[in-house]
């Protein structure tokens, strides 16, 4: 990751955001934009954990096939894999084929499923509050916080697997719980989803 860069549109990026096109369209769209869904969280924790080990951008150029891979991330679907469903995704070349990742896909579904809140409401009751300033370097942008160590420590005790505490806060930043944008980069939003 580097600091701010300027693009050839004129707009200022996180370095990262304008390392490559894929990355440019993620970082202007959707990463640092508050969302809320469950089904919509639960696809963010799938694909953080999927990361874990490995490229963002690796994931985000396979998003299309693990979409396609679990049923559009719709919870009720996931909770109800079973084997059969284990062994059809571990020869599916569009995702990436880790047992133990896709046994805490199916897994995680279910713990979502058993939650009285919902997921979004569990994982935003995590969220600092507003107001914090950007960060004015990379170096000042933190891999883990109190608040993601909390939220791994409660998502695996309701058996939420493969979301540590820097999966947790790498999904935090993605979901606009925090906003990790650089000082000065073009991208503007507040917690509302409103952006500028």
């Amino acid at each position: 990751m580097t600091e701010l860069v300027i693009g050839a549109d004129g707009l200022a990026r996180c370095g990262w955001g304008a390392s490559t096109p894929d990355y440019a369209v993620y970082h202007d769209t959707e990463w640092g934009r508050p969302l809320r869904g469950d089904n919509a969280l639960y696809e963010r924790m799938t694909l953080e954990a999927f990361q874990s080990g490995l490229s963002w951008l690796t994931i985000l150029r396979k998003r299309s096939a693990f979409r396609a891979a679990f049923a559009d991330f719709r919870i009720d679907t996931v909770a109800g894999f079973g084997e059969a469903e284990v062994t059809r995704l571990l020869v599916d070349a569009g995702i990436v084929r880790n047992r133990a990742k896709i046994e805490a896909a199916i897994a995680n579904a279910r713990a979502a499923q058993e939650l009285p809140e919902g997921l979004s409401a569990l994982l935003w009751s995590f969220a600092p509050p507003p107001g914090r300033a950007r960060p004015a370097s990379v170096t000042a942008v933190p891999a883990l916080t109190e608040a993601s160590t909390t939220m791994a420590k409660a998502l695996k005790k309701r058996g939420f697997r493969f979301v540590g505490p820097t999966t947790a806060y790498a999904l935090m930043q993605a979901t606009g719980m925090v906003d990790d944008h650089l000082a000065g980069c073009h991208v503007v939003t507040d917690r509302a989803g409103v952006v500028g």
